[in-house]
């Protein structure tokens, strides 16, 4: 080596051993020296090229893209540099004192995950961990459901509910007659979008009445019912996001009579199970309805409010099938969906839920702390409502205990949201969707300021 390759090579201390990542550095470093005696064609120019260096980076057209109107909340709300900041846009439960929690049960099954050496990290099948998919089936539609019984459903495993959407949209445009999907106002921001871009064509029926702040049931019934027959219908099966207005059970089966009259096809989001009554039954029934009467229809799974597993991208999607055959041909043809899109899905979400719902003990431990953050959340909305009767704010604020779930559809305007991030710095999402699991009793009092405030003066 000459003394000029030497100067440009890494120099160590004599005494100093290599450790097989030094020796790898230093040979890569020699690999790539450029002799003094070699060709200028033996070698890449090191001047700047047409495409290369000082010229235009080729995504210089590249415009910059607006925050997501939901976590983009967050974003501004931690450049916020104020100590009475609150966040009231993300869709995560908080503790009393504000804190993301991981619930006891789920730091359980972790450890006796961690603990059992025979477990390894292969790769999942296509359709993910098959007691995971078994259990979630039974968990949604009952253990009794004669669907399962029958072998009519087939179920996947699916990057939690938002994966779960976005698989079922692009089967259902390959593989069903009817490509457009009806989807209610308002709803989730990501609903159009994952429609959309899963290759079906999305349109709207009423759903929420400003007016009265509850459901709009005659405008939903009429827009049901001028759909075309075969359209895909969206229903969220309970704790409605962003509105926490949910149909009674009398008008489901309204619902339920008039879209198989029509032959439209449901696609539940269930986001919430158990999330919004604290009672796991209960808030299935809408889906349980549907499945009962032997027709078919899709159901999208997420366990990330559930079993506080949001980072874990934990969910499933099922389809309900008239026939045993039918359901292995669709499993069939939802794995060529599930392949080009990201293979298979993690295993350590999936093993948790799956440890959890097959040990009864952990089951029931499971829902007892769902029950707790569920009431919690109802006590934070009695908390809120009392809160702006007492300080004598304008309107009726009833619909705020009448709502069900993590969010509460409060009625307030764009302006008086940003007044309110101005002058409380709380921040939310510009609809006026507050999540009341970001709420707590410390925290109650400045919102219903911030709330009589805007009212008052904003108009």
């Amino acid at each position: 080596m000459s003394p000029q390759e030497e100067s440009d090579c890494p120099r160590f201390d004599q005494a100093h051993s290599f450790s097989s990542s030094d020796r790898r550095i230093s040979a890569l470093v020699r690999h790539l020296t450029v002799p003094t005696h070699a060709s200028p064609m033996d070698s890449i120019s090191a001047a700047p090229t047409s495409a290369f260096g000082t010229a235009d980076s080729v995504f210089a057209h590249v415009v910059q893209a607006p925050e997501d109107p939901i976590l983009g909340v967050t974003v501004a709300y931690n450049k916020d540099p104020s100590p009475n900041k609150l966040n009231l846009g993300v869709g995560a439960y908080r503790t009393e004192e504000g804190k993301p929690l991981v619930l006891n049960v789920v730091r359980r099954a972790e450890q006796q995950l961690v603990n059992d050496r025979s477990r390894v990290k292969e790769y999942l099948p296509i359709i993910g961990l098959a007691e995971f998919n078994k259990l979630s089936a039974k968990l949604i539609f009952g253990a009794e459901s004669p669907a399962i019984l029958e072998n009519r459903v087939t179920t996947v495993q699916c990057l939690s509910g938002t994966g779960s959407l976005r698989v079922g949209a692009e089967f259902l445009a390959r593989h069903y007659h009817e490509r457009t999907i009806y989807i209610p106002v308002p709803t989730w921001g990501n609903h159009p979008k994952v429609f959309t871009l899963g290759g079906l064509s999305v349109k709207t029926y009423r759903y929420y009445d400003p007016a009265t702040r509850g459901l709009n049931f005659q405008g939903l019934l009429e827009d049901l019912g001028s759909a075309p027959s075969g359209a895909i219908v969206l229903l969220h099966a309970c704790a409605h996001n962003p509105t926490g207005v949910d149909p009674t059970l009398e008008q489901w089966e309204q619902i339920r009579q008039l879209m198989r009259s029509k032959g439209l096809l449901p696609f539940f989001d269930s986001a919430y199970q158990g999330f919004a009554s604290g009672r796991l039954d209960a808030d299935a029934q809408s889906i349980r309805m549907f499945v009962a009467d032997g027709g078919e229809c899709l159901v999208a799974q997420s366990y990330a409010k559930n079993m506080g597993l949001y980072g874990e991208r934990v969910g499933a999607f099922s389809i309900v099938c008239k026939s045993a055959d039918v359901a292995r041909r669709v499993e069939s043809q939802l794995k060529l969906v599930i392949r080009p899109m990201y293979s298979n899905p993690p295993i350590h979400g999936a093993s948790i839920v799956a440890t959890i719902l097959r040990d009864r003990d952990m089951y029931n431990e499971w829902t007892v702390e769902l029950k707790a953050m569920a009431d919690r959340i109802i006590s934070m909305r009695h908390e809120l409502f009392d809160a702006l009767r007492a300080r004598g704010t304008p309107g009726d604020w009833s619909h705020i205990i009448k709502q069900i779930g993590m969010f509460t559809f409060t009625g307030l305007n764009s302006e008086q949201v940003a007044f309110m991030t101005k002058e409380y710095h709380i921040y939310m999402t510009s609809d006026g969707r507050i999540s009341m699991a970001g709420l707590s009793s410390r925290t109650v009092p400045h919102l219903a300021d911030a709330i009589h405030a805007a009212v008052t003066r904003m108009g």
